[in-house]
């Protein structure tokens, strides 16, 4: 019997469904008596995404920040999303935040969700913690790690006062502005974020920011991911592990990538060109990412178009005719949203990364 869990017969897996009870929230109680919220969709290998802020399981498949990530990874995996402690739909008071409760979390919602094992755990920021120490642990039930701008030190533990320093008038700025009506206090702690976002996006993320915690909460989480440090673990992770990092993140440094790199065993690193801790799908860095995720686990799809539906071969067509995709989604009368969705997984399907390389694909296929 397959450890994959199959995917449907007639599905298109274009767009994030609207209809809640397509992808009905769960929940699972911690070590400490709080409240996890989970998900569940896609189908395809396994993959639990380690639980980090800043994320919302009702908005998330709709943001412009995020939507490409609930996008990319529920249309080829079997996957598994969690509200980390205190964001989101999970409970708000926090309770403990230290690397084994965030750990014991994932182990949680891994069982409620009965995942299929081995699994790939898919981890950003501080939510490397929790993947890290849960691979060490039981690296039976792991078949790969992917790791997003993460870190095994907290801020207070990379030898830098200055990015200490810096770091504490962020927790000061959180803890007292976050909720002023003047979004220039939010977008100092924000912009780190998406350094070259649109307004757009960075307008979303600041309302996301205030939707996902509270000032208190958010700042008791700052303080907690710089005061820890994981570096003891890497030396105990033996499962293959892929470690991409923005050379420009603002919010971790690539040095953290590259001293987890040193240390993981057999570890592979790739720098991405971007400077945006959250990769956004209007980027190269983030065609370079999911072609990365697909080969390292071993879900690059064949090259072929029998798997596209009616609606892909059309805009395949579209961007093949060099149509923007304000263009196509007038020509289709749909959202760009929903084009760049679609897009998403033509290039998957594909194995392409972009829209350049999908055409070159097609004009081959065409000789």
């Amino acid at each position: 019997m397959s450890r994959f869990r199959p995917k449907p017969e007639i599905s298109d897996g274009t767009d994030v469904p609207k209809d809640p009870e397509m992808r009905p929230v769960r929940y699972v109680e911690t070590l400490d008596g709080r409240s996890i919220a989970w998900t569940r969709s896609g189908a395809g290998p396994p993959l639990v995404k380690a639980g980090a802020w800043l994320t919302h399981l009702e908005y998330d498949d709709e943001s412009p920040v995020w939507s490409n990530y609930v996008s990319f990874l529920e249309s080829n995996f079997d996957y598994v999303r969690y509200d980390e402690r205190g964001c989101g739909m999970s409970d708000r008071d926090p309770g403990r935040l230290d690397i084994e409760a965030w750990t014991d979390d994932l182990r949680r919602v891994v069982q409620a969700a009965n995942l299929p094992k081995p699994f790939v755990i898919f981890a950003m920021s501080q939510g490397t913690f929790a993947a890290l120490s849960y691979a060490a642990q039981y690296p039976e039930d792991v078949s790969q790690i992917v790791l997003l701008g993460g870190y095994s030190r907290g801020v207070y533990h990379r030898d830098d006062p200055v990015a200490s320093e810096f770091y504490d008038a962020i927790i000061k700025i959180f803890s007292i502005g976050f909720d002023d009506p003047n979004t220039a206090f939010r977008e100092v702690f924000t912009r780190r974020f998406l350094p070259d976002g649109s307004p757009q996006k960075v307008e979303w993320f600041n309302e996301l920011c205030q939707r996902t915690t509270t000032p208190e909460v958010g700042a008791q989480l700052l303080k907690a991911r710089a005061d820890l440090d994981a570096s003891h673990i890497l030396k105990s992770v033996v499962t293959p592990t892929l470690i991409m990092h923005a050379e420009g993140d603002e919010v971790v440094p690539v040095s953290e990538g590259r001293f987890m790199a040193q240390r993981i065993k057999d570890a592979q690193l790739s720098i991405l060109n971007s400077r945006n801790h959250i990769l956004q799908v209007d980027e190269s860095a983030w065609g370079a990412f999911c072609r990365a995720v697909l080969e390292f686990t071993n879900n690059l799809p064949k090259k072929t178009l029998d798997d596209l539906t009616s609606r892909e071969n059309t805009i395949l067509e579209a961007i093949c005719e060099a149509k923007s995709n304000k263009e196509i989604a007038r020509l289709l009368d749909v959202s760009e949203k929903t084009v760049r969705n679609h897009a998403t997984h033509i290039f998957a399907k594909l194995g392409v990364s972009s829209r350049q390389e999908a055409i070159l694909e097609m004009q081959k296929r065409n000789k």
